[in-house]
């Protein structure tokens, strides 16, 4: 009898790009609810726990049994979707309302962090694909849901932490837009669309802070929250202008064949619809509505194409590996 079943053979192949699929798969779940279509945005929401959960056991297995593998792959960017993952489904979690579990996910994704984001700063050199902003994207999903849960919870100090990772994020995206191949914008695989996601979190983010800010303790003057309405907005311009660079790039330059990169490709976007929606309520810009739904729209149409793909492709690899 094989040592292994096949699908344990099969999700051992998964290389770390795989947790985009949560990543994806959270952000259209919660876009779903903030636009009132619950029942799909559970659907998706379980498709999300059920990777999550997939991935995370490997991510274990692999530790204990092949850690030198481990090692290696944990040094490259795509590494930092598993804290990615963990914020955008504990998000998820606290808008349900399930906040013990959410603080659990914070508190994993907060442990994950340092180690994986060291690891993959020593081995940022020049030129990098799109995952590269994933290290701007991991700390402000660790902002995103650090300000969700403060203003579940009404904790100040919880709120405060998260803008200095709002900020360190944005410092993060600075220096991976320094180290991005350009190339890859007509070149990329899908993870090119992360330098638009990174922005489009950050801007939710700045949200968050805000609605925090006004969900009961005291936090900062309005001074800071100027600040805090225009940086926000400021990084809604940008990505939407990376949107559409991106997009145009692909029109032009068409890569349709499934990669599991494109995961990274639906997460930016979904995340776009959602940073709108989000500004649309804590900045009282409810004009951003309806074209965060349309975008929202859009991202829902890329991740059934993606999926539909990654089923094709699994279905493929589980009969090699039987």
């Amino acid at each position: 009898m094989p040592d292994t079943s096949p699908l344990r053979a099969w999700l051992a192949q998964r290389p770390p790009a795989a947790g985009a699929a949560v990543m994806a798969s959270g952000i259209v779940s919660i876009g779903l609810h903030l636009t009132g279509y619950d029942l799909p945005s559970y659907a998706v929401l379980a498709v999300a726990c059920a990777a999550w959960l997939a991935l995370a056991t490997d991510f274990v297995v692999r530790l204990v049994r092949e850690r030198s593998r481990w090692l290696a792959e944990a040094g490259t960017p795509a590494a930092l979707t598993g804290v990615a993952a963990t914020a955008v489904l504990g998000t998820r979690f606290s808008v349900l309302g399930r906040q013990v579990l959410a603080d659990a996910l914070l508190a994993l994704a907060f442990v994950l962090w340092p180690w994986l984001l060291v690891l993959v700063l020593r081995n940022a050199k020049r030129p990098m694909p799109g995952a590269v902003f994933l290290c701007c994207v991991a700390t402000e999903g660790l902002a995103v849901l650090g300000a969700s849960v403060a203003r579940a919870q009404d904790t100040a100090w919880l709120a405060h932490t998260a803008v200095v990772f709002f900020w360190l994020g944005l410092a993060l995206y600075v220096l991976a837009l320094s180290r991005f191949d350009l190339r890859q914008v007509f070149e990329g695989h899908g993870d090119q669309w992360v330098a638009a996601g990174a922005l489009a979190i950050s801007a939710v983010a700045g949200a968050k802070l805000i609605a925090a800010a006004g969900a009961g303790s005291y936090l900062w003057n309005k001074d800071d929250s100027d600040v805090l309405h225009t940086v926000t907005l400021g990084l809604f311009v940008l990505d939407l202008c990376w949107y559409a660079v991106l997009l145009v790039a692909e029109l032009v330059r068409p890569r349709l064949r499934y990669d599991v990169r494109r995961w990274s490709t639906v997460f930016p976007m979904g995340m776009t619809a959602v940073a709108a929606l989000s500004i649309a309520a804590s900045l009282r810009a409810p004009a951003l509505h309806v074209p965060g739904e349309a975008l929202l729209w859009t991202a829902a149409a890329a991740w059934l194409a993606v999926a539909a793909g990654a089923v094709a492709e699994a279905r493929t690899e589980l009969r090699s590996v039987r």
